[in-house]
């Protein structure tokens, strides 16, 4: 394991309790305390699939501060998370803020130059992302835009009539799913989500998630 050792935080408890004052966000999240690595691979894997992230253990949901009783265990199940559990393996920093007789744990863990992060789990390889507050397991199509990107193969832009048609539709509506470009471009839905995710990869498009479903808009 090449972890780096946990380092005392310059920060103040002051600035920590501003900071946990503006809540759980894309890139913050709080824990009571790790219970399990399993638990915690996810976290930080949908960190390192999007922006990163830093972690804040000794929070509870309610914004109180309990702090832990040692960094020792939670730095353990950490480390077996981030090593054993996500590949590739994650590298965090962890920083160490007394307080009282307690001690609460700063993780920062920044975002991942190989995408995607893939966590393994009984069923097998799952893949998180972060969308706003919360750690969510990546659609088809999210995961398969990260894998595009990170891959060597290049991407030809066809504008063809199917795409004719998803321009046109999109110019007239915000967002269109992957079903509804099927049914819009009359081809089966494997087709048309390749379509959309080379669009999203070549920038052309971005994807995003909307009322529980994932939908592809023009990039701004």
């Amino acid at each position: 394991m090449n972890q780096q050792a946990p380092i005392h935080s310059s920060m103040s408890l002051r600035d920590l309790k501003n900071l946990i004052r503006s809540g759980e966000g894309l890139m913050l999240e709080f824990k009571r305390a790790i219970s399990s690595p399993e638990k915690i691979a996810r976290e930080i894997a949908a960190f390192a699939n999007t922006h990163g992230g830093h972690l804040i253990i000794g929070v509870d949901d309610d914004h109180t501060i309990t702090g832990v009783e040692s960094y020792h265990e939670q730095d353990f199940y950490l480390e077996q998370a981030a090593h054993d559990l996500c590949t590739p393996a994650l590298i965090y920093r962890m920083e160490v803020l007394p307080f009282y007789n307690r001690e609460i744990l700063l993780v920062y863990i920044e975002e991942s130059e190989k995408k995607p992060v893939t966590v393994r789990n009984g069923g097998g390889d799952a893949i998180y992302v972060r969308i706003e507050d919360q750690s969510v397991r990546a659609s088809d199509e999210m995961a398969e835009v990260m894998r595009a990107r990170a891959s060597e193969r290049g991407i030809t832009f066809k504008y063809s009539h199917h795409e004719q048609k998803l321009f046109r539709y999109l110019n007239e509506y915000p967002s269109i799913t992957v079903e509804q470009y099927a049914k819009l471009a009359d081809i089966n839905r494997k087709k048309a989500a390749r379509i959309l995710v080379d669009l999203t990869t070549l920038g052309i498009l971005k994807l995003i998630k909307k009322n529980h479903s994932n939908v592809f808009t023009l990039s701004t």
